[in-house]
């Protein structure tokens, strides 16, 4: 069980670090339609994954509350979105745009590129963790299958979102090697979290149903602040939207499929 678990924790983080090494074999800077593109199939994924393998689950692992089976789903989905924004205010960061948000700070802007990529990769380590978690504890709400398809669909979206964090990074003035290798830091934090969820599973048990649905909160608030933005903003924003709608289709038949 824990070489299943182990995989399933590395799965999302081989995703990033495959698209950070596209930077190797691509010359220029990603084409804005290509980037929206990008952007919209991993927003349809995160969108699908909350809805089919957190905020569903959440409310069917509090079935025996009755019609107030919703609470946990309600309560821990609101306080994962307002944990984002906490992380959003408190550390300094900076979008593909190069708008800078948080607190002042003297980083450099590729570090604050980073930054701004990690923040929205805890919340799906988090969602995976917790899904193995539920999982080795004997839930029968969760499945080895659910989780395994959680954890491939964070991957698929995540090889674009490494290329889109290397490639930026290059055209800054930073070696291939260098761009690479800060893409795939910018996911190591996703097994981390995944791992300290599992760690912390004897407490996460009593309140598994809260913490699918606070997952669900974090990756919605990504979502709704930082890609749905990217990819519907200025050019080419249909193309994001279509590549929305495959992310979402993909992810929800991965889910329903395996799970």
């Amino acid at each position: 069980m824990n070489l299943i678990i182990a995989k399933g924790l590395l799965i999302p983080f081989l995703g990033t670090a495959l698209g950070s090494a596209l930077v190797f074999f691509m010359k220029k800077e990603l084409d804005v339609k290509i980037q929206k593109m990008l952007t919209g199939f991993a927003a349809g994924v995160m969108v699908a994954a909350s809805v089919w393998s957190l905020l569903i689950p959440s409310m069917n692992s509090a079935s025996d509350m009755g019609r107030l089976a919703f609470i946990p789903a309600v309560t821990g989905f609101c306080l994962g979105m307002l944990f984002l924004l906490l992380l959003d205010v408190v550390t300094p960061h900076m979008h593909l745009d190069e708008t800078v948000e948080g607190p002042k700070s003297q980083l450099k802007k590729t570090t604050m590129m980073v930054l701004a990529v990690t923040l929205h990769n805890i919340p799906e380590g988090m969602a995976v963790g917790v899904l193995y978690a539920g999982w080795a504890s004997g839930s029968a709400d969760i499945t080895e299958a659910g989780a395994l398809a959680l954890a491939i669909g964070i991957a698929i979206q995540n090889f674009p979102e490494g290329a889109i964090i290397s490639m930026p990074l290059r055209s800054k003035g930073l070696s291939r090697t260098k761009a690479c290798w800060y893409g795939v830091l910018s996911g190591i934090v996703e097994p981390l979290a995944g791992l300290l969820t599992i760690l912390l599973s004897t407490l996460i048990i009593p309140v598994l149903p809260y913490l699918l649905s606070f997952a669900a909160g974090a990756m919605i608030y990504v979502v709704i602040e930082e890609l749905i933005p990217e990819m519907s903003e200025g050019e080419h924003s249909n193309w994001g939207t279509i590549l929305f709608m495959i992310g979402f289709s993909l992810m929800m038949v991965l889910d329903v499929a395996l799970g």
